[in-house]
């Protein structure tokens, strides 16, 4: 029996949140959809925040994704656009919570290494390296879907391996921070 399994990739954002949908089936992925919510002719920013809920919600009982990537807010110099992006993944991962889907966050880096194996990629470079791996025809005139889907095969690309900054004593430690890898 073949092994499926649905990614939701969410680019959150509160101008634009790109997101996109793979399906991997026996560990071949497959694209499924990439898109965005504009968010630019709302003022409200509550209102923003609403819309991406209803949205990721909206998403979730359409496609019933497995397992949710979500780029995390990186610290720029600015502090309130981070703090409106936090806003922004906070409301995307609640709605997945509140569905009981296992969310997992990836740094703006790490997404571009895992795509282009270049950490400083540019979204150009991500797109174009998601569109030939996907074998996509087109790419959108915004590119914030293609983050969006980048996340989803960043999480892809990560499944089932140890991530980086977790340290282990010894097996015992390893077996017990991991029993769903024990068979």
């Amino acid at each position: 029996m073949a092994k499926e399994k649905i990614i939701l990739g969410i680019d959150p954002g509160t101008t634009i949140m790109g997101f996109g949908i793979i399906k991997v089936i026996n560990k071949q992925m497959h694209f499924v959809q990439m898109n965005e919510l504009m968010l630019r002719k709302y003022d409200d920013p509550y209102t923003k925040l609403k819309l991406i809920f209803e949205r990721t919600l909206e998403l979730i009982d359409t496609y019933h994704p497995d397992e949710i990537a979500i780029e995390a807010p990186f610290y720029g110099k600015n502090v309130q656009s981070m703090l409106k992006l936090g806003r922004a993944q906070g409301v995307a991962m609640a709605a997945g919570l509140s569905r009981e889907i296992p969310i997992t966050e990836y740094m703006p880096k790490k997404i571009k290494m895992a795509i282009t194996g270049n950490g400083n990629a540019s979204k150009e470079q991500v797109a174009r390296m998601l569109q030939s791996v996907l074998k996509l025809k087109s790419l959108p005139k915004n590119l914030d879907s293609t983050d969006g889907l980048a996340a989803a095969v960043c999480h892809f690309y990560n499944d089932g391996r140890v991530e980086i900054g977790k340290s282990y004593t010894g097996w015992e430690a390893f077996i017990k921070q991991n029993p769903d890898k024990i068979k």
